[in-house]
């Protein structure tokens, strides 16, 4: 077997757990704040589902890296130990990334749900969370 495929597969996978943490954190929280809104009988934002959803892209991002990967496995431009290790760390970063972004989304549809305001800093923070995942891809890529 070649490591440095193995490094590419990898760094999928292990983004892709990740992005299933984080929506399943995310969600819960805007579940909950739905429910809550239901029984408060107050309108329920859609706008919640932004939240939910938005751990997938580290799930994008780790198969675009994959592929990359892939290319420079196959060409001889990366040895197969290195691209392990670059597949091991850059999907750890995605997958924390993930799940930061999933507790983020949480706590942001707890906020939103409640009070109805705050939607622009509770995506920030939200993106913050996400750039972790887009340097590590980047910086992957360019190696």
């Amino acid at each position: 077997m070649d490591l440095g495929m193995l490094g590419a597969a990898i760094v999928m996978g292990i983004a892709a757990i990740g992005s299933a943490i984080g929506i399943g954190a995310a969600g819960q929280g805007a579940i909950g704040a739905w429910k809550r809104c239901y029984v408060n009988n107050k309108p329920a934002p859609f706008i919640l589902t932004v939240f939910a959803g938005a751990p997938l892209t580290q799930t994008i991002y780790g198969f675009l890296l994959m592929n990359s990967m892939k290319e420079k496995v196959a060409s001889g431009a990366m040895n197969g130990p290195f691209a392990l290790g670059l597949g091991l760390a850059a999907g750890l970063a995605m997958c924390f990334s993930a799940i930061a972004q999933g507790k983020a989304g949480a706590a942001g549809s707890d906020a939103l749900g409640e009070t109805g305001k705050g939607f622009s800093q509770y995506i920030m923070v939200v993106g913050l969370c996400e750039t972790v995942a887009l340097f590590a891809m980047v910086f992957g890529m360019i190696q």
